[in-house]
C-alpha cells in the first residue's frame, strides 16, 4: 500500500507467517506440553495460528535466558479465543533449540491464569 491509503488492511497473517518460514529449520518439532507434539513447517503454520484464536495472541517476553544453542524464555499474555469477548490470560515458558540459526525444536508449557498473575 501507498503511502496514505487508508483502505483497511487484510486480517491475514502472511507476513508473521513468512517470518516464521525464515525462523525455523523444515523438520522443526513442537512440543506444547498437555497438548501437541508435531514436526515439520506446515504443521507449525497450522498450528500456531491457533484454530480457536481470533485474533493473535499478545505477548510479552519477562526474560530470556541463553546457553550455547539453547534459548529459554519466561512469557506472559492474553489471546482472544472462541469469540472475541473471551480472553485467555496466561503464563509462558519456551525453550528453543537451534541449529545454523534456526529453531529446530521448540518446547513450551502454557498455564492458563483465570483469577490473578499466578493462578
Amino acid at each position: 500500500m501507498e503511502a496514505g491509503d487508508t483502505r483497511p488492511r487484510p486480517r491475514g497473517r502472511e507476513e508473521p507467517r513468512q517470518c516464521r518460514r525464515l525462523t525455523c529449520l523444515d523438520d522443526i518439532e513442537w512440543t506444547v506440553y498437555g497438548a501437541f507434539n508435531l514436526t515439520g513447517k506446515e504443521a507449525y503454520d497450522a498450528a500456531i495460528e491457533g484454530p480457536g484464536f481470533v485474533t493473535p495472541p499478545e505477548l510479552e517476553v519477562v526474560r530470556m535466558v541463553e546457553e550455547d544453542d539453547v534459548v529459554m524464555a519466561e512469557i506472559t499474555g492474553s489471546v482472544a479465543v472462541g469469540d472475541e469477548n473471551t480472553i485467555m490470560r496466561m503464563s509462558m515458558a519456551e525453550v528453543f533449540r537451534m541449529r545454523d540459526g534456526l529453531i529446530c525444536e521448540r518446547r513450551a508449557w502454557v498455564i492458563p491464569l483465570k483469577e490473578n498473575d499466578y493462578r
